[in-house]
């Protein structure tokens, strides 16, 4: 059924294809020819301008001359030479089963391929996401490929230098840049799309032959009717927007409206997605109406919208209706942040990258990230033979001093070092230090980690248990700290670490010009510790701290969704807490609970009691939170706590001393011995019991286990 859908969109879009017809006739020409005049042929142009709808027309081409067409859409293969090559073993065994390919095997796909002696014809859309194998292709892959294969690259970028300074790749690659349609095709398109003739001059004037504005002036047309008039000349520039505006106007109905500003609205859609953001059980009939948009793609993880017209509709709600703005965003946090529990790994990231597109259009965050779709770099623990490759990476960007540093703290704590890779190869590193665990020694030994633990004493000490990480050395290759898909997939993996380790109180994040990531790094509600900065290798460094305990991952995610939609660039300095957190160690934060039962029927008695400033207390109602609201929250913790004794029949002995001497607590202890009908020794035994048991709970949540 999927199949025969398929085909039948397949054929729908080729019965719309008009003009190209100089592209065409170039490919059909070469398959033609007893010899390919070249093997690789490059089509490139800006957003929009139909380089998918032209590759779809050279697999029916190719078709046509009896010889095996293989589409791959580069967004939906993993962006390595491995993944690569999958993709087209994949390819190579759907055209002949006659062969066994291993994985990784180039010699035999392209064995493969060459089986039946006939022309193959091998597309590869959105080239751009595969951008980093652009070498490995040319120089590895593409020499051992038959002569009877011609690839078709297609993706935003001209050919790189490389392919034209090398004088034998020059004569057997041909560029093919993509314009805009010419009038006459422009009309051609409009009469098929049943736009009326008269209104094809006006048309023209505002888009000027740009295939996805002609296909949203049809979309709007088939939704709406006579819609092109109401168009003016001072809406040419913006001609996208201006088009998407009247389009989501007059949509079937609300709720395709509300379908399609969500997609505009997350990184990718699924039915999943749109069902929550929706709150709706049954929107696969909305799904499939977005997918058949002209100006909608699908990639590997779901469907999202063409660049501007993301920016467009996004915009537009924005403006239109900030509260239902707002909603949308509050709803796919919420299911995301389900999917965060369920998940982990690379996948786990994933989601964190979604969590933090829904920032994209904030002022602070969007010059920070670079928001590349495809997930084609990752992070890994560093190989033993890659330690000495990153040092000198360091030492290239940030000199001698700092590789001593790092070599220091490679051979004391190897599995804190991480390697970006991307095809193979490593593109950036990210190393972490455990300070909690590190001799005082080997700390003075390095002035920065030195000066994060001064700071960390100074402060909020933590506790046995807890976790004080320093963030010290990170970069990528090429452009070490400044804005990239490696820095931005840096940020996401200590944001994963934030949410996800056990038992964090303390993290500092080391960053060579603080200057520049200061309003970052106060939007993440991260102090910048000025007073501890320093210089090196010609730089200046500072770090950016934040104490888990007194913000915790359930209050941070909430602040981060605060600022998220702010119309407005926020306020980042943040009021005062009304109470400071307290870092109770374990003794004391046992005999502070013991005060509070012992006083537990009496709740005015509780204020002052330590365990009110505790990080368990604290991050139930966060820092301002009044003190008769503390005190009822601690109330209820222990309760909770109390009540999962229940859960086990042998357990419910210790229950019941717990409730009758402390929930609702007879008039002596002998009376509750009494009322649970046990010799008083037994009674006592039972509750020292329990109470243990309560005491264990509540410090394995201060921790943040």
């Amino acid at each position: 059924m999927t199949q025969s859908l398929s085909s039948q969109l397949q054929a729908a879009r080729r019965r719309q294809f008009v003009g190209r017809e100089a592209e065409c006739s170039l490919l059909q020409a070469a398959l033609e020819a007893a010899e390919l005049p070249f093997f690789v042929l490059v089509v490139f142009g800006p957003g929009g301008v139909g380089k998918t709808t032209l590759l779809r027309q050279f697999t029916a081409i190719a078709e046509g001359t009896h010889a095996n067409a293989i589409y791959i859409d580069g967004r939906n293969i993993e962006p390595t030479s491995g993944g690569l090559l999958n993709a087209l073993r994949h390819a190579a065994l759907a055209v002949t089963s006659s062969l066994v390919i291993a994985e990784g095997d180039a010699s035999a796909v392209w064995q493969a391929l060459n089986t039946h002696q006939k022309r193959c014809v091998i597309l590869i859309d959105t080239y751009e996401t595969l951008a980093p194998l652009d070498g490995w292709l040319r120089d590895e892959l593409l020499p051992n490929m038959p002569e009877n294969v011609l690839l078709v690259l297609g993706g935003r970028q001209a050919p790189s230098p490389a392919w034209r300074a090398d004088p034998v790749w020059n004569t057997l690659i041909r560029p093919m840049p993509l314009r805009n349609l010419n009038p006459d095709e422009s009309r051609v398109y409009l009469a098929q799309r049943s736009i009326p003739a008269p209104q094809h001059e006006g048309v023209l004037q505002f888009t000027h032959g740009h295939p996805l504005a002609l296909s949203l002036v049809a979309e709007t047309f088939a939704q709406r009717g006579n819609v092109v008039t109401s168009f003016s000349p001072e809406e040419t520039p913006d001609v996208i927007k201006a088009l998407l505006e009247r389009f989501v106007q007059k949509v079937p109905s609300p709720a395709h409206r509300s379908a399609l500003e969500a997609c505009a609205l997350v990184r990718v859609l699924t039915e999943g997605l749109l069902g929550q953001m929706l709150k709706t059980a049954d929107v696969h009939e909305l799904f499939e109406w977005l997918r058949e948009l002209s100006f909608i793609d699908s990639g590997r993880s779901g469907i999202f919208p063409h660049d501007l017209a993301r920016e467009a509709i996004a915009a537009d709600v924005r403006w239109r209706n900030p509260d239902w703005y707002a909603e949308l965003h509050k709803r796919a946090r919420a299911y995301y942040n389900a999917r965060m529990n369920q998940v982990t790994g690379a996948e786990q990231q994933r989601v964190l990258f979604d969590f933090t597109f829904l920032h994209r259009d904030n002022a602070v965050v969007r010059q920070y990230v670079d928001w590349q779709e495809s997930g084609s770099i990752r992070v890994e623990p560093a190989r033993p033979s890659e330690l000495p490759d990153i040092i000198e990476m360091i030492r290239a960007c940030e000199g001698d001093e700092s590789a001593h540093y790092a070599e220091h703290w490679f051979s004391l704590q190897p599995e804190g070092v991480f390697v970006l890779r991307e095809a193979n190869q490593i593109v950036g590193w990210l190393n972490r230090i455990a300070l909690e665990s590190a001799r005082e020694a080997d700390l003075q030994a390095d002035p920065a980690a030195w000066k994060a633990w001064t700071y960390i004493r100074a402060h909020a000490p933590v506790r046995p248990g807890e976790l004080a990480t320093l963030l010290r050395f990170w970069g990528a290759r090429d452009t070490y700290q400044a804005v990239s898909p490696a820095q931005s997939l840096t940020f996401i993996s200590a944001v994963q670490y934030y949410l996800t380790m056990p038992r964090l109180a303390y993290t500092l994040f080391v960053c060579a010009d603080p200057d520049f990531w200061e309003l970052l790094s106060a939007y993440a509600d991260l102090e910048r510790v000025t007073e501890h900065e320093w210089d090196s290798g010609g730089k200046h460094f500072g770090f950016f701290a934040h104490d888990w305990r007194a913000t915790p991952p359930t209050q941070w995610l909430e602040l981060m969704a605060e600022r998220e939609t702010a119309l407005n660039p926020p306020t980042l300095s943040r009021p005062k807490p009304t109470t400071t957190m307290i870092a109770l160690s374990e003794p004391d934060f046992a005999e502070a609970l013991r005060d509070a039962l012992r006083l537990m029927s009496r709740s005015h008695s509780l204020r002052g009691n330590a365990l009110l400033g505790s990080r368990l207390v604290m991050e139930k109602l966060g820092p301002n939170a009044p003190e008769n609201e503390r005190v009822n929250g601690l109330q209820k913790l222990i309760v909770d706590a109390a009540n999962t004794l229940q859960a086990s029949p042998r357990d419910m002995k210790l229950y019941r001393a717990f409730y009758h001497t402390f929930i609702k607590p007879a008039a002596s202890q002998e009376q509750a011995a009494e009322v649970i009908d046990v010799p008083f020794s037994t009674y006592r035994r039972h509750l020292q019991a329990a109470i243990e048991r309560v005491t264990d709970m509540l410090w394995r949540r201060e921790l943040g286990e």
